[in-house]
């Protein structure tokens, strides 16, 4: 059902401020700017090997102004929503129906890139909140228009998502959905000593969804926490970053064998952020 996560969704007050700090994060320009009329949001997508980030501002009234508006009230700026490819939108949807799900059908979307004038168009299909469990997240497939995109990125800059973390307080729920009804490869389930959490692995699109369970005696919830995004040359990218004034920490060996990283401290918008290079 779920081919890949095909976008991430960053909740932003000043759109234009968040494109100035995201640049010097991910090392490039945006390759789409565009608004949302029918929902009253403004977007900038970054686009990556295996996904893009979509930077998202309330500028008219709408159910996206609202989401934004009310993300952005509570806790500030920060990453508000995953949002998942798939094949078929159809055939998820009749899936999801014959599982017992109440589903509301397709909604037809549209985005026109201010500069270009470039028309883009999809279909989403919102999740029912015991699927969802406090995330914003929705299943799309783009049906007209592509983003533009890089045959090469620079070794200093970022080239992919290497992976998305999330807090869940129910692991087991947490599996059932995205493994069994989602038909995500779980790739690990184990206990980390260290930090006395069980820690699952799901596996799509050369990227990586990092689950972290809290048990607390809440009703099942998920929530997302932090994106890490891959680098050639992390040393590179230590150095480009630093050059343009933001705040990282020295590298260092990851957890994970053969891995570098760093932790980018500065200019996220409130969205815990690591570089990584596998060497």
């Amino acid at each position: 059902m779920i081919s890949s996560i095909d976008h991430l969704i960053i909740a932003v007050k000043d759109i234009n401020e968040a494109e100035i700090n995201y640049k010097k994060i991910f090392g490039m320009d945006p390759v789409w700017r565009g608004d949302h009329k029918d929902i009253g949001t403004t977007n900038v997508i970054f686009n990556f090997k295996n996904t893009y980030c979509e930077l998202l501002s309330a500028n008219g009234d709408g159910l996206g102004a609202s989401l934004v508006n009310n993300s952005i009230k509570d806790k500030g700026d920060g990453l508000i929503g995953v949002v998942f490819g798939t094949n078929s939108i159809e055939e998820s949807f009749f899936n999801l129906k014959k599982s017992g799900y109440s589903i509301e059908e397709p909604i037809e979307g549209e985005g026109i890139d201010s500069n270009t004038q470039q028309l883009r168009k999809w279909k989403s299909l919102f999740l029912p909140s015991e699927l969802s469990r406090g995330l914003f997240s929705f299943i799309i497939k783009h049906s007209e228009g592509v983003l533009p995109s890089f045959d090469e990125y620079p070794k200093a800059s970022i080239n992919k998502l290497d992976h998305l973390v999330i807090n869940t307080n129910d692991a087991n729920g947490f599996i059932d959905i995205y493994q069994d009804v989602f038909n995500i490869r779980l790739a690990l389930d184990k206990v980390i000593e260290h930090w006395k959490s069980r820690m699952l692995f799901f596996r799509l699109n050369k990227t990586t969804i990092e689950v972290i369970e809290r048990k607390n005696e809440d009703d099942s919830q998920d929530s997302l926490w932090g994106l890490a995004w891959e680098v050639e040359s992390i040393e590179e990218a230590h150095k480009r970053l630093i050059s343009e004034g933001v705040d990282v920490t020295p590298v260092k060996e990851g957890l994970k064998e053969n891995t570098l990283v760093a932790t980018i401290k500065s200019h996220t918008h409130n969205v815990p952020t690591l570089l990584i290079e596998h060497t």
